[in-house]
């Protein structure tokens, strides 16, 4: 049932004829050498590296190409996948990771309600209360992979060695941490070349930092996105032979202007029954107070008519905005309302919120073509 309201300028990801879910149980069918299926038909490579570049939007490829003639020189023949829902790294890390839909894994959001709890947890920072195994049960596709007899090796940097999302998403076969862009290259072509059937995956995340910080649509990150293709193309000319190499992103960005930000500190409206306001500013969550529900839900949408898509937990989940099927244990995770930004809108909280935080330009989050699709570019030795 497509979501009602949703604008024809948004993304309907349940109509997506492939997501970032798909793409590594295909890598590691070609990596066993199976027939080609699913979503997204891959042949069979003994030897597959899969560089996920936080923050690579199609649609910034696109626009600039210029920047990027690696790249954008594989865009012709890429698949375009939509990311899910919310367009944030803590979710698509998780569809990645275990080749599920988030109504799957669990993984909903940037910040979420811990069930029964008064708090959310801030996914990319975790917290030691919470078990991130217990949290996402499902085995990953990375350890599917290895209890097939695939040598894994995940490379990102030693701060991720471990952490929360990391266990959570992304577990699986062998961590080799590296700092630099460059040493992470490097060090994923070190596990290619150590053996004749592998899987690397390797994370850049300098280009999602240069939008947050600077703008999607800066010098600084069109000089970031130069940098991501340079290296990117020396990469592939060292590729060993029999390889499949596969770059895409975990969301795109929009720049919204702050003179459509709202802030909830202003609008003791959406506070009314509300016990926690969870997700990011482009795409909110708000869990009622026990019988307040309706109220909440009305009183939102009435807020924020024109700026954001304002459903409620049922329609959204209905929608198949989260997969074809929510666990049980997963529907408290989100909010009784949703909420998702239309055009430059944003919804933050300077009363909690840190002032770099607000201070952000590039967000994601949404479901604009900006933030939802994401390019699955490859290249084969």
């Amino acid at each position: 049932m497509r979501a009602p309201g949703l604008d024809a300028g948004l993304v309907d990801p349940a109509a997506a004829p492939a997501t970032l879910a798909d793409v590594v149980p295909a890598l590691v069918g070609a990596v066993l050498g199976r027939e080609p299926g699913g979503a997204l038909p891959t042949a069979p490579a003994p030897r597959a590296c899969l560089v996920l570049v936080d923050g690579l939007g199609e649609r910034l490829l696109r626009r600039h190409a210029a920047d990027a003639p690696f790249l954008a020189g594989l865009l012709d023949a890429a698949p375009v996948l939509c990311a899910g829902f919310p367009t944030t790294t803590a979710t698509s890390l998780g569809s990645l990771g275990t080749g599920a839909p988030a109504g799957r894994h669990g993984l909903v959001g940037l910040a979420v309600r811990v069930p029964g709890q008064d708090w959310a947890l801030e996914a990319l920072r975790w917290d030691e209360r919470v078990d991130p195994r217990a949290w996402q049960p499902l085995p990953t596709a990375f350890e599917r992979a290895a209890a097939a007899g695939v040598p894994v090796t995940r490379v990102g940097p030693r701060a991720f060695d471990g952490a929360g999302l990391t266990a959570a998403a992304l577990r699986g076969g062998r961590y080799a941490a590296a700092e630099t862009p460059g040493e992470r290259v490097a060090a994923a072509l070190e596990a290619l070349v150590a053996d004749p059937r592998s899987l690397v995956y390797c994370y850049l995340g300098d280009l999602d930092a240069a939008g947050h910080r600077r703008g999607c649509g800066s010098l600084a990150w069109r000089l970031e996105l130069r940098l991501v293709d340079r290296l990117l193309a020396d990469l592939a000319e060292r590729l060993p032979p029999g390889c499949l190499l596969q770059v895409t992103g975990d969301h795109g960005m929009v720049d919204p202007p702050r003179a459509e930000r709202l802030d909830l500190a202003a609008l003791p409206a959406l506070r009314e029954g509300v016990e926690v306001v969870a997700g990011e500013p482009r795409a909110r969550y708000a869990h009622a107070r026990p019988g307040a529900r309706a109220d909440v839900l009305a009183a939102w949408r009435e807020v924020l008519a024109g700026r954001f898509l304002v459903l409620s937990r049922d329609e959204a989940v209905a929608a198949g905005w989260y997969g074809p099927q929510v666990a049980p244990h997963v529907l408290p995770r989100i909010g009784d309302v949703v909420a998702t930004a239309l055009g430059g809108a944003s919804l933050v909280d300077s009363a909690t919120t840190p002032a770099w935080l607000l201070d952000l330009v590039g967000l994601h989050g949404s479901l604009t073509p900006e933030e939802a699709l994401v390019p699955l570019l490859s290249l084969r030795t």
